[in-house]
C-alpha cells in the first residue's frame, strides 16, 4: 500500500461523504437484532454492519471495549470483523484509546498498526495525556506502515473540559497544545499539498472558541464523534468545523444501528445523504 493515510481518508471522504459507521455491539443492540450476548453475537453483529457499510461509506470504527469484555473469544470476533472490513476496502479506525510510555506504547502500537498483526487496523486512538512526544514511537510505526493514528484532543465528554480545557505551559489549552504538537509533526512528515497521517479527535458537540480551538495546518483528519446519539446532526457539521470540514470524519453509531440489521442499509443511505449536502462547500 503505497498511499500515505492522510491522502487514503482525504480520497475516501471525497468518494463517500464524511459519514463513519461506528460498529459498537452494545448489550442492548445485540438483543435487538436478535443476536446473543457473547462473542459470537458480537462477531455476527459486526460482520452484518460491515456488509451494509461497505460501498456507502470509507470508514468504519470498531469500537474495541464490545468485544473485549468477552476476552480471547471476544478479541478473535473483532479480529474476524476487522479483516473482513478491510478486505471490503474500508478504512478501519481501532477506537481503543492506548496511550502509555516507552517500550509498552510501542507494544500497544506494533499490535494495531503492523501489517499482517492478528488486529491489524488502519489507523489506532490514542491518548495523549502522558505526553505527545510519548507517542513518537507509535506515529513513527504508523509513517512507516502508511497507517494513521487519531490523537484525542477535545473529545465530546463533559468531564473532559476540566483538564482539556485548562491552560498549558505554552499558554494555550491543553487541547490546543496537542493540536499544536501534533500539526508540528505532520509539517515534517506530509509532502507538499498533502493531509498529515496523524489525526486528533474533536468532539461534534465541542465548542472551538470555549475549548480555545483554531484552525491549524497541515490539513489532517479529524475523527468527529458526537453525531447521532450524543446531539449533533448533519446541519452541525459546517457550522461546528467552518474551513476544516472537508477534513471531518463524522462518526455515528447508535443511531444508525438501531435501524436493526434490515433497515441498517438504508439508514446508512439516508444519512450519507444528509452529510454531503451539509458539508457541500
Amino acid at each position: 500500500m503505497s498511499e500515505r493515510f492522510g491522502e487514503r481518508v482525504r480520497g475516501a471522504l471525497r468518494e463517500h461523504g464524511p459519514l463513519c459507521v461506528g460498529i459498537d455491539p452494545h448489550e442492548s443492540l445485540l438483543s435487538s437484532w436478535g443476536l446473543s450476548p457473547d462473542a459470537a453475537g458480537a462477531r455476527e453483529f459486526g460482520v452484518r454492519v460491515v456488509e451494509a457499510a461497505a460501498g456507502r461509506v470509507g470508514v468504519v470504527k470498531p469500537q474495541v471495549s464490545f468485544f473485549e469484555r468477552f476476552g480471547a473469544a471476544g478479541m478473535a470476533a473483532l479480529e474476524e470483523v476487522m479483516a473482513s472490513a478491510r478486505a471490503a476496502g474500508l478504512i478501519v479506525i481501532a477506537d481503543a484509546k492506548r496511550g502509555d510510555i516507552g517500550s509498552t506504547m510501542d507494544a500497544y502500537a506494533a499490535a494495531w498498526l503492523t501489517p499482517g498483526a492478528a488486529l491489524e487496523a488502519d489507523a489506532l486512538t490514542v491518548s495523549p495525556f502522558l505526553g505527545v512526544g510519548a507517542l513518537e514511537g507509535t506515529f513513527s510505526l504508523a509513517e512507516a506502515h502508511h497507517k494513521g493514528v487519531f490523537v484525542l484532543a477535545a473529545t465530546s465528554n463533559p468531564e473532559a473540559a476540566a483538564v482539556q480545557r485548562s491552560s498549558s505551559h505554552s499558554g494555550t489549552t491543553v487541547s490546543m497544545s496537542v493540536i499544536d504538537e501534533i500539526s508540528r509533526h505532520n509539517a515534517a512528515t506530509a509532502g507538499d499539498g498533502e493531509w498529515g497521517s496523524i489525526g486528533v479527535v474533536i468532539g461534534a458537540t465541542v465548542d472551538w472558541a470555549d475549548a480555545g480551538i483554531s484552525p491549524f495546518t497541515p490539513p489532517a483528519p479529524i475523527l468527529a464523534p458526537g453525531f447521532g446519539a450524543q446531539g449533533a446532526g448533519p446541519a452541525d457539521l459546517r457550522a461546528r468545523y467552518g474551513a476544516m470540514v472537508c477534513s471531518v470524519i463524522a462518526s455515528e453509531s447508535r443511531s444508525l444501528l438501531s435501524a436493526g440489521p434490515s433497515g441498517l442499509a438504508t439508514a446508512i443511505d439516508a444519512r450519507v445523504a444528509e452529510y454531503r449536502e451539509a458539508s457541500r462547500v
